[in-house]
């Protein structure tokens, strides 16, 4: 029962990444002028770190697989990693208008956030496959 609880907060995740991935990212800067989209992007980032990383470590903890469970906690700890160091250096290298580290910086937010919604959908694969 408990490791259903875990697929499902790992399902709500993936809809929650590819959402903001498909949806919310390409119209913030299209949609809202510059100074508020990076506004907005600044406040929102560091909840949806922490949000994820604190529903992801939930599943780690209900998850029944040891496999499963150990990649949960990788994730998580990525989700957290992002929150706490990788987003204030991206919003430093922004406001110093270090281009380059800036460009640097997003791209691996960016990759980490792609790999971690890769690894979530593996698990859901699996748990499929088991089901």
């Amino acid at each position: 029962m408990l490791t259903h609880l875990s697929d499902l907060i790992v399902a709500a995740n993936v809809g929650i990444m590819l959402f903001f991935t498909v949806a919310v990212a390409p119209t913030i800067f299209v949609v809202l002028p510059q100074e508020w989209a990076s506004a907005y992007v600044r406040s929102f980032f560091p909840k949806y770190y922490l949000f994820l990383g604190l529903s992801t470590a939930g599943a780690a903890a209900l998850a029944g697989v040891a496999l499963v469970q150990a990649s949960l906690v990788a994730v998580a700890l990525v989700f957290f990693l992002s929150r706490f160091w990788l987003t204030p250096l991206v919003n430093r290298a922004r406001d110093n208008q270090q281009v380059q580290l800036f460009k640097q910086l997003h791209t691996l937010s960016v990759a980490l956030n792609m790999l971690q919604l890769a690894v979530l959908v593996w698990i859901l694969v699996k748990s499929l496959g088991t089901a």
